[in-house]
């Protein structure tokens, strides 16, 4: 390595550590972090790998050990402190870079170290970086782009030690997130476009155990969580054909950048998004024309970042599809292609310009650098905390629901009940098909003291939705608080028909049946909630209440209330 390319290097790892300070200090865990990290009992438990690795389904729903493994042994190192990491993402962010400079470098496309930059400071990869829980991400793309170098490297030897390498590596990323099943489908474009001979008995072996883990990983995530949206393959087309567009042109122009997208209008009937794919065609067969021309080298990138993100374009039924058709972190790997392409191009025309306009060139590429660094650190502010993350999605993406009911959920948990009603009633005027919306805005109303407010709200929700025992439950309870016993027993006797898996739905009945003076019921009621939460003191006490009520109508005592 010549000193120049040390101070590359150096120069790649200033620009990873100076944008990413505010990732690496000040973030903490926001969203799934709580869930499949923080209150993950494998991630915690020094008996924790045997259940990462055999157990999963106490873990999340897709197989990914090798990502979990990681978080165990930070567990054991710095345990919940959100630092660590953080800085770990941060750190495999920054292997990433400098393999994506060598990738390029070795594919023979210009400008490799500026196409690494990009990749390094680009604000669409905050989301994998800055997030913990994505640590998915980048750790499955270390492995990915180690197993394609390795590839390329046997490509030229025929040396079985570096196909071994590489089929170890693919392995590795598919265990740390299934989207590196199209690794084989990206390194047959290499040898396209480079002209090269392909060995398909062994790349053969790289698409079968692709394959194989993949739609075993599918399968058990559709036992587990079944996911089934109710798109025709024309519309899953389309919402392909703008998920395209949509990657390529926050790659190209990032601003706008969401946690949450909101959901696309995918009707065959709207013009625009038979737009999308007309152009999306039209761009492939004009690159395909003109290959003679330009060289393969535009379309086998722009063809790389297609199949790349194809596991995630809509064809195949996700969990996430149901929030939003398109995230910022699945381009984290299919970016490369265009980021490649891109920067290739202008750097072919660079080199045909002369002295001082090179010059004035290059400088204008270091200040595309910064600015994209620049934008980099101000969109991490979303990941400081759990507040500051949904305050960015309601604000990106008024229509998010989810935005609105966990940052009032938040804003409780701080003790600030007031301002969790304000987003609560927000939410349900921005989002008023929401019915968790307004079920939370009336559960805040009630924790107030404000019953009848509370009770007129899901006294509305009812009429929409006459089957929710949630609504039915809290109205009980209101209901019961303003002394109007019979119709919180109503309510309540409903929504333990709707839905007898919730403790305080059969204690809140067995309270009103007392009130009720039917004690013989309420001990019932008082029995099902014990049974379901043994660690209700109320339920103990009012069964007791309740069981001496008995024994003083035998005994033909009035009983008390």
């Amino acid at each position: 390595m010549t000193s120049q390319e040390k101070l590359a290097a150096l120069v790649l790892g200033l620009l990873v550590a100076v944008f990413y300070l505010p990732a690496m200090l000040w973030s903490g865990f926001v969203w799934d972090d709580h869930i499949y990290l923080v209150a993950a009992e494998p991630v915690a438990a020094w008996s924790g790998l045997w259940q990462i690795w055999l157990s999963p389904s106490e873990l999340a729903d897709y197989y990914w050990p090798l990502t979990y493994t990681t978080f165990w042994v930070e567990h054991k190192l710095w345990g919940f402190s959100p630092t660590g990491y953080h800085v770990v993402n941060v750190l495999l962010h920054l292997a990433n870079t400098f393999l994506v400079w060598c990738l390029v470098w070795r594919i023979a496309v210009p400008g490799a170290w500026v196409a690494a930059a990009v990749f390094a400071v680009h604000p669409l990869h905050v989301e994998s970086v800055a997030w913990i829980i994505e640590r998915k991400d980048v750790l499955s793309a270390f492995f990915y782009l180690g197993a394609a170098l390795l590839w390329m490297r046997f490509a030229e030897t025929v040396r079985s030690k570096y196909y071994i390498g590489a089929l170890v590596l693919y392995v590795a990323a598919l265990l740390s997130k299934s989207i590196a099943v199209t690794l084989p489908a990206g390194l047959l474009l290499w040898h396209w476009w480079k002209f090269r001979s392909v060995d398909w008995l062994r790349l053969g072996s790289f698409f079968v155990v692709g394959l194989t883990v993949t739609l075993a990983d599918i399968v058990r995530h559709h036992a587990i969580k079944p996911v089934s949206l109710d798109y025709s393959l024309v519309e899953r087309t389309l919402i392909a054909a703008r998920a395209l567009w949509f990657y390529a042109g926050k790659l190209l122009w990032p601003s706008e950048l969401a946690v949450i997208y909101p959901l696309w209008d995918i009707r065959v009937s709207n013009p625009l998004a038979w737009g999308y794919l007309v152009a999306a065609v039209a761009l492939v067969v004009a690159l395909w024309h003109f290959r003679q021309r330009v060289g393969r080298g535009p379309l086998a990138g722009a063809l790389f970042f297609v199949v790349t993100l194809s596991p995630v374009l809509g064809f195949v039924d996700y969990g996430y599809m149901q929030t939003a058709f398109v995230a910022e972190r699945f381009q984290y790997l299919a970016g490369i292609g265009v980021i490649a392409a891109v920067v290739g191009g202008v750097a072919q025309g660079i080199c045909r310009l002369s002295g001082l306009w090179q010059r004035g060139a290059r400088v204008v590429c270091s200040v595309v650098i910064g600015v994209l660094g620049m934008l980099t650190w101000q969109h991490q502010e979303a990941w400081l905390n759990e507040e500051s993350f949904w305050r960015h999605v309601i604000a990106n993406n008024p229509t998010a629901a989810i935005g609105y009911l966990k940052l009032g959920d938040e804003l409780g948990r701080q003790g600030r009940d007031s301002e969790g009603l304000d987003v609560y009633s927000a939410g349900a005027a921005q989002v008023p098909s929401s019915l968790r919306l307004h079920v939370n805005m009336a559960i805040s109303l009630i924790e107030r003291e404000r019953f009848e407010g509370g009770a007129l709200v899901l006294q509305h929700i009812l009429k929409h939705h006459p089957d929710s025992a949630a609504a039915h439950l809290n109205l009980g309870y209101a209901l019961y608080c303003l002394r109007l016993p019979s119709q919180a027993e109503r309510h309540l006797s409903r929504a333990v028909a709707l839905d007898p898996s919730v403790a305080a739905a059969h204690l809140n009945l067995g309270n009103a049946l007392y009130t009720l003076r039917r004690y013989q019921e309420a001990v019932q009621s008082f029995d099902r909630a014990l049974a379901l939460d043994p660690s209700l003191q109320k339920a103990h006490a009012n069964r007791a209440a309740a069981l001496q009520a008995i024994q003083q109508q035998r005994q033909g005592e009035p009983a008390g209330e």
